[in-house]
């Protein structure tokens, strides 16, 4: 059948394929992807789905009829287990399938404890797919108890949505404070402070040393030898590209599927979009996970593959809910040497991290205006003064204008 080959129906190959219906393309288009239900979104998943306040139908990115009416075949519940790069093929459930162009838009996993310190334990969970929370769902009722191993965005969200159920919840953090990785320590006594008023226990700076159970998990224990009990465990230690598929068919990897400023990887005909690929960003490489990443550079790689040659410029943008808290964040932190806070209306902050006069990005919670205007910022290279940031009475629009 020839024509595109998307493997990989999560937000970034969803994105793909319907971008290139709405730029004329014709030829035949295939998206494949492992999970049984057409393309839907992640972020509800873990929170809305969860609480029971969004139904299954709301997640799905387009009407399942979109894609029939689009003329692109879904094959769902379908796994490649090879690509060669020389005849142009693919192996998905035994069959053979051509391609003139490939992307892979494969996402990327959750890292998982291992089965050594009782990872493989029934009820011990990772937040990535439907099936992941349906599995889930029948104990997230009022009176379990739920430990929650890690504590970056993904682990405080779910602490959040469990507490929120009426469950008991332990997050455990073996990094000196949680969202160490991403965030300044302003931005995890927020957070910290916020979970304490919801009941959560947070426990930091102290690591797991094993799920406890025998065929199901009842507790953990951890590094200083305190147990806790557990109804059940969600691990929330991070995630990994999914990029054996083109480690093993020669593309070359680098944090990821390594691809050029279009998006296209080392072999000519094949490119990556999303959470599996790296990129360049300003001297250097990066790989984003986010839902804006996704959309955006897959976009961007439909029209390259249609022959466009449009370098990706990439304006990272983040967000987490927890309880009625809303967290934006602008541009990527990596590097900040200071951090300036603005205080905002009805409780609400933010704070802005800078490189000397840089401003590198923003974290504002409850706080869209300021966000908005950090983004723009950021995207137009604007450093404002750290003393009309932190000036709550300052207008910061006419920053904007300069």
């Amino acid at each position: 059948m020839s024509g595109i080959v998307i493997i990989g129906a999560g937000q970034a190959g969803a994105s793909l394929a319907a971008k290139l219906r709405a730029l004329g393309y014709t030829g035949a288009l295939t998206l494949i992807g492992e999970e049984p239900v057409p393309p839907y979104q992640r972020p509800p998943l873990s929170k809305g789905y969860l609480l029971g306040e969004m139904e299954l139908e709301r997640l799905y990115l387009r009407a399942p009829a979109f894609w029939a009416e689009q003329k692109v075949t879904l094959r769902l519940g379908a796994r490649v287990s090879a690509i060669d790069t020389a005849a142009r093929t693919l192996t998905v459930d035994g069959e053979t399938l051509d391609y003139d162009q490939l992307a892979l838009t494969t996402g990327s996993r959750p890292r998982t404890l291992p089965a050594a310190i009782g990872g493989a334990l029934e009820n011990v969970f990772t937040v990535r797919t439907l099936a992941d929370i349906d599995r889930m769902e029948p104990l997230m009722r009022n009176g379990g108890s739920a430990v929650i191993v890690g504590g970056g965005y993904i682990g405080l969200e779910a602490a959040a949505v469990a507490a929120k159920l009426g469950l008991k919840v332990t997050v455990i953090e073996a990094a000196p404070r949680i969202l160490q990785r991403v965030a300044a320590p302003e931005t995890s006594a927020y957070f910290r402070d916020l979970h304490a008023a919801h009941g959560v226990t947070i426990i930091e700076g102290t690591g797991l040393d094993r799920l406890t159970g025998e065929t199901h998990v009842t507790g953990a224990r951890l590094s200083d030898g305190r147990e806790i009990s557990a109804d059940l465990v969600i691990v929330g230690i991070g995630i990994l590209p999914n990029s054996d598929l083109a480690e093993a068919a020669g593309l070359a990897i680098e944090n990821g599927i390594r691809t050029d400023e279009q998006g296209r990887t080392s072999n000519p005909h094949i490119w990556a979009a999303g959470d599996c690929a790296s990129f360049p960003h300003q001297g250097g490489r990066i790989r984003l996970e986010s839902v804006g990443n996704a959309i955006d550079q897959a976009e961007l790689v439909a029209e390259n593959m249609l022959g466009a040659g449009k370098t990706y410029e990439a304006k990272p943008w983040f967000w987490s809910d927890q309880y009625d808290c809303k967290l934006q964040i602008a541009g990527l932190n990596t590097g900040y040497d200071r951090i300036v806070t603005r205080p905002g209306e009805a409780g609400a902050t933010s704070f802005w991290y800078y490189q000397g006069d840089r401003l590198l990005a923003v974290d504002a919670m409850n706080d869209s205006r300021a966000y908005m205007i950090g983004k723009r910022l950021i995207e137009g290279g604007k450093s404002p003064d750290p003393a009309i940031i932190a000036d709550p009475a300052a207008d910061l629009k006419p920053l904007l204008k300069g």
